[in-house]
């Protein structure tokens, strides 16, 4: 449970690639992620095409790391064929939860740029990459070898936690 606790956001990368197998096992991990009747809505498009990157970063006021990341996942969620619609965004919640956790196991610095609920959010994204009908942007997670330290910050809060007796 360590790792859940060495998770910070990292929204600075040095110019280092991130090699295809790295990027695949925090895929695999956000796969591995429960999801309702086990729909599993999610499909993923790697990004390392600095245009494309470039692109993403202006989507949203809040994904400018996505320009300077070596890599971004972008999490995406289908519309069609799913069980159950109104389950589908905390499947995608769950889903990169745990790919940010993986990307801390191995020492790589993610953040979780939310691009759902937000049409104005989706759409630009949705044609910078070309997504087929029935595909949406759910987030954009860049990823990279984290430039700096940062901090972790500890956010438990007893007074959150109500104990009946």
């Amino acid at each position: 449970m360590n790792i859940i606790f060495k998770r910070k956001s990292v929204r600075t990368y040095l110019d280092i690639d991130v090699d295809d197998a790295t990027v695949e096992q925090i895929i695999r991990a956000g796969m591995a992620a429960p999801s309702a009747k086990n729909q599993r809505p999610w499909e993923f498009y790697v990004i390392r095409n600095k245009e494309t990157l470039a692109k993403l970063a202006t989507c949203t006021p809040y994904s400018r790391p996505v320009a300077n990341a070596p890599v971004a996942i972008v999490a995406c969620y289908r519309t069609k064929d799913v069980f159950e619609p109104m389950m589908t965004l905390l499947d995608m919640s769950c889903c990169c939860e745990n790919m940010l956790i993986q990307a801390a196991a191995l020492d790589m610095g993610s953040v979780w740029l939310s691009f759902a609920p937000h049409k104005e959010r989706q759409e630009p994204a949705k044609e910078a990459l070309n997504l087929p009908e029935g595909l949406e942007v759910f987030a954009v997670l860049p990823v990279g070898y984290p430039r700096g330290e940062g901090k972790i910050i500890d956010r438990f809060d007893p007074a959150r936690i109500h104990w009946e007796e």
